[in-house]
């Protein structure tokens, strides 16, 4: 039988941690006289008792750690995290359903930036840190499970990065805890950038803390209604845009950067083609409404490169109801919604290294084809790519497509509409944020939706977020077998 001590260690931590988090949203309604510091102070106490007996009821173990406890640990790590963390929305005087709470609560750990809360400029400071946080969080947490436990588990395709993290002779940093640890501190130290820069730039103290966990988390959750569109800002936009984008590189790469490798960027490729479709996105849109629109071409660009980002990384940000665009501009963003940034990122959706690979992969077998006695090797990055690389993210791709299917048609039997179902599940699995439409788009929430659709796009964002594959495998009966 499994020992899962390994796996209950990890998660006490995590939730020791969370609940240390807890104490600066109880400290924000203190100071403002709101009762909610009750709801914080209780419920981070609750999750430290938890998360100190379960370490305390595995500390000693030294049970070998295995893939399967990696499977596990992922995915228990998440739905348990999202449990504690949906306490303070359940019992604060936002009055919010469990439906509401998980939601919220799991559209912040995952960096997903969905919501079903109204009325964000009125809401107690307390519950508008407390969504920053799990961002922020959940951000850091990608980005350490992205280098370090998904390649180790084959996840669709991840194992490319495997030598990119580990490997002794190419390895950022002498051990994991302390690529940990560096991660750490780079994600800290541009949260305190971002933040200062947005106090310069006009923000409220508070305002340029939250949106900087959110920024650079690639998450979205904003204190106001009409997310960043409230500042009417143009320097704000442009500075939330490199943010977004500093939110979508390999965060490895400001590891080496440190270091002295200047030259990391420049030769990754899927930095270069992240930025290639997103600067050719920005600029069509840009087109569109200057031409279509009649928009002045400086704020055609604005709008577009904020947006377009904004949906391309999953940050969910908006500065204007881009869902009345037009018909030209929603399947672009309908488009990009599923692309997202580069692995190793905070970023979501199926990452640029995955299409790099199926067309590397297509370009070899259209060469075979005009000479079949050819030998022909599909290179990523200038190394060669496995043929278990490639069915991994053939597979993904596959798997995605199904999800999304599913789960679109799911939504749309609970009565909603074509374009808010699909949406929906499009930026529930690809953890976007805004959907399209009246109703779930950038001028909307996911309020109005039955609770059933709560639960199922939930579900949609846990599985988008640990990359498919490691929530599914647990539901394979051979993964059980000893």
């Amino acid at each position: 039988m499994l020992d899962i001590r390994p796996i209950l260690l990890v998660i006490g931590t995590l939730l020791c941690v969370l609940a240390i988090a807890m104490c600066f949203p109880a400290i924000a309604d203190g100071v403002v006289g709101n009762p909610d510091w009750q709801v914080f102070a209780v419920s981070g106490g609750f999750t430290l008792f938890a998360g100190v007996a379960l370490i305390m009821t595995s500390w000693g173990t030294k049970t070998r750690f295995t893939l399967r406890h990696g499977f596990l640990m992922a995915t228990f790590s998440w739905l348990v995290l999202t449990i504690f963390g949906a306490l303070p929305f359940a019992f604060s005087n936002m009055h919010m359903s469990p439906a509401d709470s998980f939601f919220e609560a799991m559209s912040g750990i995952t960096t997903t930036g969905s919501t079903v809360i109204t009325g964000l400029d009125t809401a107690p400071p307390g519950i508008l840190l407390w969504r920053s946080i799990l961002q922020w969080l959940g951000g850091l947490g990608i980005i350490v499970m992205a280098i370090s436990i998904l390649p180790m588990l084959n996840v669709g395709g991840m194992q490319l990065f495997r030598v990119e993290a580990f490997d002794t002779e190419d390895k950022v940093l002498p051990k994991a805890a302390q690529m940990s640890a560096g991660l750490t501190i780079v994600y800290l130290a541009l949260t305190f950038i971002w933040a200062g820069g947005y106090w310069l730039l006009g923000m409220s103290g508070f305002d340029a803390i939250t949106h900087a966990m959110t920024t650079i988390a690639t998450g979205g959750f904003s204190t106001h209604d009409a997310s960043m569109g409230y500042f009417q800002s143009p320097a704000i936009d442009a500075l939330t845009t490199c943010g977004m984008i500093l939110g979508s590189l390999p965060f490895i790469l400001y590891l080496r950067l440190i270091r002295g490798d200047v030259s990391s960027f420049s030769k990754d490729t899927q930095i270069q083609w992240f930025l290639a479709i997103a600067s050719t996105a920005v600029l069509v849109v840009a087109g569109y409404l200057w031409i279509g629109n009649g928009m002045t071409p400086l704020d055609a660009l604005r709008y577009s490169s904020f947006n377009v980002v904004s949906i391309m990384t999953g940050t969910g940000y908006a500065t204007t109801d881009y869902g009345q665009w037009g018909a030209f501009a929603i399947p672009i963003f309908f488009l990009i919604m599923v692309v997202g940034g580069c692995a190793g990122s905070t970023t979501c959706g199926i990452k640029i290294f995955r299409f790099q690979v199926v067309f590397a992969a297509a370009h070899t077998q259209l060469k075979k084809l005009l000479e079949p006695h050819g030998v022909f090797i599909p290179y990523y990055n200038h190394r060669p790519i496995s043929d278990d690389v490639i069915v991994s993210v053939l597979s993904f791709f596959f798997l995605f497509a199904t999800t999304f299917s599913f789960l679109a048609l799911a939504l749309g039997m609970m009565g909603l509409d074509f374009i808010t179902a699909m949406s929906s599940a499009a930026t529930a699995i690809a953890n976007v944020g805004p959907g399209l439409g009246d109703t779930v788009g950038p001028a909307g929430n996911f309020q109005s939706l039955p609770d059933g659709a709560k639960w199922l796009m939930a579900g949609g964002m846990l599985l988008g977020r640990l990359e498919l594959f490691t929530v599914m495998v647990l539901f394979t009966r051979s993964f059980w077998r000893n």
